[in-house]
């Protein structure tokens, strides 16, 4: 635990040393831009880590804002696919209430394994709370404080348990649900030569490859966060890191120990409502592959 943090924290300080590197002017705006995107689990964020601003809040005191909707796809090499589907509403400009269901493809693993499922399907249900906007109480250096309630549901994994006579099961995959908490801190950093937006997490989870693999009987807490910068008015880069749990006991060749993920973003804002995101990942193994050259595009759209 104590060396994945270290390791998380060098990465986030070395994605900062990246971003300031880039030579950008900042551009004010008239209007805000359709940010956040929508991460692949369904709330606000980048690819797999969030924030704590809230997605296409109400405006003017509305109860409703407009809902937004994002396609995500990730390419895990050897045959593996994750395609995401995700929708957002906020309300009061307070609670934003998500759902994504994530389809991923198996590769090879079910053939080598020996089950029938070729994909697995992960439905994430999603409230968030903004605790805390930022600036509140009229201290500048206040950041946006959100807390997140996660209730994932893999409508897959029993029978591929099943197929395999409860191999799953004896490695510590104990369940086809579990819950995810998060508390995320945002705050816009302007006193750099370029304004930069630095969000942090802590998440409590039992999830075994977010889910995708089903869920352990044990919670651990872990760090994971992000950050950006407007390259110009429309254009940002980035970079995000996630440390992940390793809760189940491996299978050699088939199962292989969860690592923590790394990805580098770009993101281009179309107009006002349309957002295109790109990323490049380092995801270490992922089932019985590794994943260190993963890639993932995303479109967003807010109403």
């Amino acid at each position: 635990m104590q060396m994945k943090f270290k390791t998380g924290i060098v990465m986030l300080l070395s994605i900062l040393t990246f971003i300031l590197l880039v030579p950008a002017v900042v551009i004010a705006q008239d209007s805000p831009p359709p940010l956040p995107a929508i991460g692949i689990e369904g709330y606000g964020g980048l690819f797999g880590t969030y924030t704590a601003y809230l997605v296409n809040s109400a405006k003017e005191d509305a109860i409703f804002g407009m809902p937004s909707v994002a396609y995500t796809y990730v390419n895990l090499g050897q045959g593996r696919h994750i395609n995401s589907f995700a929708l957002t509403e906020t309300l009061w400009d307070r609670v934003e209430l998500g759902y994504a269901y994530n389809l991923m493809d198996l590769g090879d693993l079910p053939q080598a394994a020996g089950f029938s499922d070729d994909t697995v399907g992960l439905h994430n249900f999603n409230t968030r709370f903004a605790l805390i906007k930022e600036g509140d109480f009229d201290l500048p250096w206040m950041p946006a404080i959100t807390a997140g309630i996660h209730y994932k549901y893999n409508d897959t994994i029993d029978d591929i348990n099943s197929d395999l006579g409860g191999a799953l099961r004896g490695i510590g995959i104990a369940d086809n649900d579990g819950v995810d908490f998060t508390l995320y801190g945002t705050k816009l950093i302007t006193a750099l030569p370029r304004p930069v937006l630095i969000d942090l997490g802590i998440r409590a989870t039992e999830a075994a490859h977010i889910g995708l693999l089903g869920f352990t009987d044990d919670y651990e807490v872990m760090l994971e966060g992000n950050l950006f910068v407007f390259a110009t008015d429309k254009f940002l880069v980035g970079g995000e890191y996630r440390m992940k749990p390793n809760e189940y006991n491996r299978i050699p060749g088939l199962i292989e120990a969860e690592d923590d993920w790394w990805t580098l973003c770009v993101c281009y804002i179309v107009n006002d409502n349309m957002t295109i995101s790109g990323g490049y990942g380092h995801f270490g193994d992922v089932l019985n592959h590794e994943a260190n050259g993963a890639w993932a595009l995303r479109v967003k759209w807010e109403f």
